[in-house]
């Protein structure tokens, strides 16, 4: 059996892979660690990341702080602050840049919905069938990504957090008066990161009769990639086998929302024992992750990873752009050179792994896909469409944007024809 292991600011040092870890490099966990949440494990640092090629490794970027996540100026003024030891100014303009960084991207704020005039603050309501629950103790995770656009979720940053921290009855309430609700998405954090008795209680009430109208329970979990144990040798790890067995047999469809960012998460023998063991109790197993510059800008990776997964007998389902918040400087990619990545590896792959729907930014207004480039009237544009939408009728409707080759977010788009988008009148 594994034992779980987490290493942060605290007590990284003491891991003996940090020797192969240069001086600067050792300083830049140091500073950026003091901005962007950082903790990994011992499961990642011992069998996803090659220590003979650092700080180039795809997972030691993908869990350590790098000196390029900050802004120059940033990282300058963070070091100073912490080599003088004045742990209040160094609080106070720590807290400074987290605020500059867009702690809650894409108008999430503008999700929470209400009942009886009280927010729901661990509940998102964006797109009409589908709700997204922040279970109160699964809001953290296994091992933190770098590029996570949740993470106020791992900051002191209470205030701007989502949680469930209000009856759960409230929630169940405003699902059961909303008939049109047929998905329930757990999310945090990571829900697999609750033992299985608390779990249960969150998914419990949507097996009930009066919750026929939800038709599927969704998990949005990194815990394949980061702790793979946690279906197969954890200590109730049977105890999830048999509540995911329930969950099917009682009608419902359970998707397990899993998060690889690189094919090397999908080599050892750990996650594809636990995809196995997944797969056994009905469940289904959908993949997903942003497109991110040094980690997998590469339609060969791409490619690799989708046929890996389908090997294994999972979807491969989105392929997302870097969210505008936190690192996404180092890690965003203009979204010609996204959609190039995700054209390229769609060509390397036979039609059942072409299930993924990509480059898709989750902005303000829904999911937005860049479908490509093409000529209108000698000149080229953004061929795009809605895969979701906050208004229903605009899914599926293609538009075209002035082609931009240096942008990465829709915000930075302009429309081909008027002076506004349709879905911004």
């Amino acid at each position: 059996m594994a034992h779980y292991k987490s290493y942060t600011l605290q007590n990284y040092k003491n891991l003996p892979q940090m020797s192969s870890v240069s001086k600067d490099d050792m300083e830049a966990i140091e500073v950026v660690g003091r901005v962007l949440p950082f903790m990994t494990n011992n499961y990642v640092v011992e069998r996803l990341i090659d220590w003979n090629n650092i700080p180039n490794d795809p997972v030691f970027t993908l869990s350590f702080p790098r000196r390029e996540m900050l802004y120059p100026e940033h990282y300058a003024n963070v070091k100073t602050l912490t080599d003088k030891k004045d742990s209040r100014a160094l609080a106070g303009y720590v807290e400074k840049i987290r605020l500059g960084l867009n702690p809650n991207p894409s108008g999430q704020r503008h999700n929470i919905p209400e009942i009886d005039g009280i927010k729901l603050d661990g509940m998102q309501h964006k797109y009409r069938e589908t709700v997204l629950l922040f279970p109160k103790h699964g809001q953290t995770c296994f091992a933190f990504c770098s590029f996570c656009f949740r993470w106020p979720q791992f900051a002191d940053m209470e205030r701007l957090k989502f949680s469930m921290k209000k009856n759960i009855d409230l929630y169940l309430k405003y699902i059961r008066m909303h008939p049109e609700i047929t998905d329930i998405l757990l999310t945090g954090g990571d829900p697999m990161t609750m033992n299985c008795k608390l779990l249960q209680t969150y998914i419990d009430p949507f097996l009930e009769p009066d919750m026929e109208h939800v038709k599927t329970i969704r998990i949005g979990t990194k815990s394949l990639s980061y702790w793979p144990y946690r279906y197969t040798t954890d200590k109730d790890a049977d105890e999830i086998i048999r509540l995911f067995e329930k969950i099917v047999k009682s009608g419902k469809h359970l998707s397990v929302m899993a998060h690889f960012n690189h094919y090397v998460e999908l080599t050892t023998d750990e996650v594809k024992d636990a995809i196995g063991r997944i797969r056994s109790t009905g469940a289904q197993i959908r993949t997903q992750s942003p497109v991110l510059r040094h980690i997998n800008d590469d339609p060969e990776i791409w490619a690799t990873m989708w046929q890996k997964q389908v090997e294994l007998g999972c979807s491969p389902y989105y392929m997302f752009v870097a969210r505008e918040t936190g690192a996404k400087h180092f890690f965003e990619l203009p979204l010609v050179k996204c959609q190039e990545i995700f054209r390229k590896a769609y060509q390397k792959v036979s039609g059942i792994a072409r299930t993924a729907r990509g480059p898709s930014m989750s902005c303000y207004f829904g999911k937005v896909q860049v479908l490509g480039v093409e000529k209108i009237a000698g000149r080229d544009v953004f061929v795009m469409r809605f895969i979701q939408g906050r208004d229903p009728d605009w899914v599926a409707r293609p538009f075209f944007a002035e082609y931009d080759p240096d942008a990465t977010w829709i915000t930075q788009l302009k429309p081909v024809f008027g002076d506004k988008f349709f879905f911004e009148l």
